[in-house]
C-alpha cells in the first residue's frame, strides 16, 4: 500500500509542477465561472438600451424608468446608437424625436422608433422598453388629470399619494416547472458546478499523457524491477489520477465559495459527489493512457472527449433546457448524474436519500471505469514483461 501511495503522490506532484497547468487549473475555471455568472446569472443586468434624441421630459422619464428596472441606459446620437447596435454593444435602440416628446407632454398617443439587436436577450429587453413606455405614459396621464382638477403641484401630490398606498401582498401558489428547477440558484452556482465537472474530467484525462510517457521512457519497467508489484503500480496510477481530480474539484469549490459566494449546500454530500465523479474520471484516464501510445494523441483525445461529455452532461447548458431526446443520451454520461446531484444539494437542500440514486449510478460507473482501466493497464504491463 505504501508503494501505491508513493506512486499517487508522484503523479500529483508532476501534475502541479507542469507550468501549463498554472493557468488551466487555477485561473481558467474561475474566469469561466465569472463569465457565465455575469451573462446568465440571477444578478446579471437586464439589458443595454440607448435612448437617443433631444433632451425632453419623455427621454428623462424613460431613461429613469429603465434604470429603475436595472437596465443599462446610454444617450448617444441616433447614428452612434445604430452603430453600437450593429456591433453587439447594445440590445435595443430607442429614438425619441420632437413629435413624440410633444405628444408625451400633452398626454396624447405617441410613436417611438425602436430597433432591436440580435443578442439572445434582445427580445426580452425590447419588452422591457415597451413596459417602461407604458409606465411613463400612465404617470404622465395621472399628472395631467390632477392638473386638470386644479391641483397646484400635481407631481408632488401624486408622489405623496403613492407613499400612502399599501402594496398588495402577492403570494405565488404555482410557477412553471422550469422556474421550480432554478429556484434558489445563485448567480454563479450553475457556472461553478458545471465548470467543476468539466475541469475535473479534463484534468484527470490530461494525466493519461504522463502514463504513456512513463511507459515509453521505461519508467514503468524500472519501477516494476524494484520492490513493487504490478497491482501496487496499478493502484498507484488510479489513486494518482483520483487525487488530481479531487485536488482540482476541491480547489474550484473553495475558490468559488470565497470569491463568488457560491453555495454548495450540504458540504459532505457535495464532496461525496466529487469523490465518486473523480473516480470515474481517473478510471477513464487510465483506460485512455493504456489504449493510446502517443502523448499528443492522448491529450487531443482527452480534451475532445472531455468537452463532448461535459456539453452533453449539462456543464455548458442546463439539462433542464435539453429536449427530451437529447436528455436521454445525456443520462449516459457521468456528468449528467453528477449535475443533477449537485442541483439537488445546491438548490433544494437535498439530503443523502434525495441523491442516493445519483450516487449509486456514479458509484457503478466509477467501479466499472476503474476496474476496466486497471484491467487494461495490467494487461499492458503483462505484455511489456
Amino acid at each position: 500500500m505504501t508503494n501505491a501511495l508513493t506512486v499517487a503522490g508522484v503523479e500529483l506532484r508532476l501534475f502541479l509542477r507542469d507550468r501549463s497547468n498554472l493557468f488551466f487549473v487555477f485561473v481558467f475555471p474561475l474566469l469561466l465561472v465569472l463569465m457565465i455568472g455575469l451573462q446568465f446569472g440571477e444578478g446579471a443586468r437586464a439589458g443595454r438600451v440607448a435612448v437617443s434624441g433631444p433632451d425632453s421630459s419623455l427621454q428623462s422619464a424613460l431613461a429613469q424608468r429603465l434604470e429603475y428596472d436595472d437596465v443599462v441606459v446610454s444617450d448617444p446620437s441616433w447614428s452612434d446608437a445604430l452603430d453600437l447596435l450593429a456591433r453587439g454593444r447594445l440590445d435595443v435602440a430607442v429614438r425619441v424625436d420632437a413629435a413624440a416628446a410633444t405628444a408625451y407632454d400633452d398626454g396624447e398617443a405617441l410613436s417611438l422608433e425602436v430597433v432591436r439587436g440580435s443578442a439572445s436577450n434582445a427580445q426580452v429587453v425590447e419588452q422591457d422598453v415597451r413596459v417602461a413606455v407604458d409606465a411613463v405614459r400612465a404617470d404622465r396621464s395621472r399628472v395631467l388629470a390632477l392638473a386638470g382638477r386644479g391641483v397646484a403641484d400635481p407631481e408632488a401630490a401624486l408622489a405623496s399619494a403613492q407613499h400612502e398606498v399599501v402594496a398588495p401582498d402577492l403570494q405565488v401558489h404555482y410557477v412553471d416547472s422550469l422556474s421550480k428547477e432554478f429556484a434558489g440558484l445563485g448567480q454563479f452556482d450553475f457556472g461553478a458546478s458545471g465548470q467543476l465537472l468539466l475541469f475535473v474530467f479534463l484534468s484527470c484525462l490530461a494525466g493519461s499523457a504522463t502514463l504513456i510517457q512513463a511507459r515509453r521512457l521505461g519508467v514503468v519497467a524500472r519501477m516494476l524491477a524494484g520492490p513493487m508489484t504490478a497491482g501496487e503500480l496499478v493502484a498507484g496510477q488510479v489513486l494518482g489520477r483520483w487525487a488530481i481530480g479531487l485536488f482540482q474539484g476541491g480547489y474550484i469549490m473553495v475558490a468559488t465559495s470565497v470569491l463568488f459566494g457560491v453555495r454548495w449546500g450540504n458540504l459532505p454530500l457535495s464532496l461525496l459527489v466529487l469523490l465518486l465523479f473523480s473516480l470515474v474520471a481517473s478510471g477513464a484516464a487510465i483506460l485512455l493512457g493504456t489504449l493510446l501510445g502517443n502523448e499528443g494523441a492522448a491529450s487531443g483525445t482527452g480534451v475532445g472527449l472531455g468537452l463532448v461529455l461535459a456539453a452533453l452532461g449539462g456543464s455548458m447548458l442546463p439539462l433542464e433546457l435539453f429536449p427530451d431526446a437529447i436528455r436521454r443520451f445525456a443520462d449516459l454520461t457521468p456528468h449528467a448524474w453528477a449535475y443533477t446531484a449537485f442541483a439537488e444539494v445546491q438548490r433544494r437542500g437535498g439530503t443523502l436519500v434525495d441523491i442516493l440514486p445519483n450516487l449509486a449510478v456514479l458509484a457503478g460507473m466509477a467501479l466499472g471505469a476503474a476496474a476496466l482501466g486497471a484491467w487494461a493497464l495490467r494487461r499492458s504491463l503483462a505484455r511489456a514483461m
